[in-house]
């Protein structure tokens, strides 16, 4: 059962001193989506799972959107698991597996530039190039019961209404369910109203992140996201590849666009000859720490 970061008191932040161990973290960023990054090859930390909501707490914890754990893996170099600031595990996270990546790098832990990282949404291929991490995000889904919804086949201008509105959803998975929302005035937009009521709409049996994007030409979109189990959040990479996919489906843009979000612009390429999303943005490292566990 997820546990919700408004319910945390301080008293169910304090450590048993008796039992307590430091943890080292590093606080890292994809324009503005914020990560705690822990490095947990030797399942070493049990039960550090269940204690996502506590660590990103932003007030009685170190503050995130989400926490990732770099983890062992038999498949591929690494296996990465994300957990959102309300406790519930996702199964992919683009601003979160560039950033992966770029902790990997800076940790000396491999001296690949193109790692493999196994996701619940597949083995994921994150590329340094320079400054900036490219990540092969492989085909989107676009069949209604595998993103999932409560529709068989392609899902494109669904209508949906919720609250005192009626919505034109396209939906997308990049490994996580995507509902992709034109509007004329993003900045101007409820957000925050609607978002959180589209998340949780019955059409999305396991919720979904919820994009609302501006055109602004073929080849720039503008776009805010409401991310289940974190609300709205300044950047989403597999938000922006949904966008770019849904834009596409739906004749207003090109195969490769820029995406403006609040927290900077990343590059999103859909590419016909192999059908797979290629994102490219930042991974930056904001500071290093410890903290009682």
């Amino acid at each position: 059962m997820s546990t919700s970061c408004n319910n945390i008191s301080p008293a169910d932040f304090k450590i048993d001193t008796g039992n307590e161990m430091l943890v080292e973290f590093v606080k890292m960023h994809g324009l503005g989506n914020d990560f705690i990054v822990i490095d947990d090859r030797g399942d070493s930390l049990p039960g550090i799972a269940q204690k996502a909501a506590r660590l990103c707490h932003r007030r009685l914890g170190i503050g995130a959107d989400q926490l990732l754990l770099l983890k062992s893996s038999r498949k591929a170099d690494f296996r990465m698991q994300i957990f959102n600031a309300d406790g519930s595990q996702v199964q992919m996270c683009g601003n979160g597996i560039r950033c992966l990546a770029r902790y990997i790098k800076e940790q000396g832990l491999s001296d690949k530039n193109t790692l493999s990282i196994e996701t619940l949404a597949g083995i994921i291929k994150p590329r340094l190039i320079g400054e900036l991490v490219q990540v092969d995000m492989g085909s989107p889904v676009l069949d209604g019961e595998r993103i999932p919804v409560a529709a068989s086949g392609m899902v494109i201008r669904r209508s949906l209404s919720t609250g005192d509105r009626n919505f034109q959803v396209t939906c997308v998975s990049m490994g996580n369910p995507h509902g992709v929302i034109f509007v004329e005035d993003v900045d101007g937009f409820a957000v925050d109203k609607y978002g959180a009521l589209l998340e949780k709409h019955p059409f999305f049996p396991q919720r979904a992140n919820i994009e609302f994007i501006e055109v602004l030409d073929s080849g720039t979109l503008k776009m805010r996201v409401w991310e289940r189990g974190a609300g709205e959040t300044p950047a989403c990479g597999t938000g922006a590849c949904a966008a770019l996919v849904a834009a596409v489906l739906n004749r207003k843009s090109k195969r490769r666009v820029t995406v403006k979000l609040p927290g900077g612009e990343l590059d999103i390429h859909w590419q016909e000859e192999d059908n797979h999303v290629y994102m490219c943005g930042p991974a930056v490292t904001v500071f290093h720490g410890r903290i009682k566990f």
